[in-house]
């Protein structure tokens, strides 16, 4: 992450609020991305699953990540 994009993302990850409501969407979408990956019929929407799984488990690291590029 660039430093401009960070200090931009600051007033977002600051508050504790837009966080906490982060993180219930992670684990909301995590959850679905799940299901979809024990149903899946082929090999390539299981893949675009884990995929998914992988970008909000990064989501999850978001704040630290801001912070620490934006100093």
């Amino acid at each position: 992450m660039i430093k401009e994009i960070a200090k931009k993302l600051l007033p977002l990850v600051n508050v504790k609020r837009n966080v906490d409501a982060l993180d219930a969407y992670v684990e909301y979408r995590t959850h679905e991305m799940y299901k979809r990956m024990e149903q899946a019929e082929d090999t390539k929407t299981m893949f675009m699953a884990q995929g998914a799984i992988h970008e909000l488990r990064r989501i999850n690291t978001l704040r630290e990540e801001a912070q620490a590029k934006a100093e």
